[in-house]
């Protein structure tokens, strides 16, 4: 996806709320825009602008909480896409974290009954992140009959890389598989890519990404984004 960050990553925050003298839990906020909303790298915009943001809660045992929103254009009246999500991570070495959580894709005025949630869980060593994601709910119009609703998998691998103290250079694989992938898309599985540059100001984070599916009839697509996090 393209402006939406890490959501099962365990946030660090500068500030925060001391809840006992052994326990420290923060809140923040993040906005921001993007040229092209892209989930996986097909645009849940007509190829337009998104205006999204959220808000985020991460205690030092590892739990986090939040919510994202995002305007989205399916061709019908669905306009907006609401996130709930909450997880846990941790280190297990100085170089090696995990990370489990469950995300829930909402969209509160869909005519059909298209939410779904799934299951996530991430390994990562250094600068290279593994990760695997499977929807575990889903409305009764996720998929086309016959096709099973819940039948959705996603395998991803990222590597980041710093190039100088502000500039970043990501690289994402991913893939795409089951039943509900066939209903969207005519196609049982595909794969999406892109590469990143992010840099990071003093008015927030400016990225530019070029991205690509191996879906028949998709182009690549080149996304401006800019986000903007706060303590809250």
């Amino acid at each position: 996806m393209s402006m939406r960050k890490s959501l099962y990553s365990v946030l660090a925050l500068s500030t925060g709320l001391l809840l006992t003298t052994n326990a420290f839990a923060a809140v923040s906020g993040n906005i921001g825009g993007t040229s092209n909303y892209l989930w996986r790298g097909v645009t849940q915009t007509n190829d337009s602008v998104a205006i999204q943001g959220g808000i985020d809660y991460s205690h030092d045992s590892g739990f986090y909480a939040g919510t994202w929103a995002s305007n989205v254009d399916f061709g019908d009246d669905t306009s907006y896409e609401l996130d709930l999500y909450a997880g846990y991570g941790g280190n297990i070495t100085e170089d090696l974290s995990y990370d489990i959580g469950y995300l829930y894709y909402a969209y509160p005025d869909a005519e059909g009954s298209i939410d779904f949630g799934e299951l996530h869980g991430a390994i990562t060593w250094k600068w290279f992140e593994l990760s695997y994601s499977q929807v575990i709910n889903a409305g009764d119009d996720v998929a086309a009959e016959p096709l099973d609703n819940k039948d959705m998998s996603y395998l991803a691998a990222t590597a980041s890389f710093p190039l100088t103290d502000k500039l970043s250079l990501s690289l994402h694989y991913g893939y795409s598989s089951g039943d509900v992938v066939e209903s969207w898309f005519g196609e049982d599985n595909y794969a999406d890519y892109n590469v990143t540059l992010s840099a990071d100001t003093s008015m927030g984070t400016v990225s530019f990404m070029v991205s690509d599916t191996d879906l028949q009839g998709d182009d690549a697509k080149v996304v401006l984004g800019y986000s903007y996090g706060f303590d809250l």
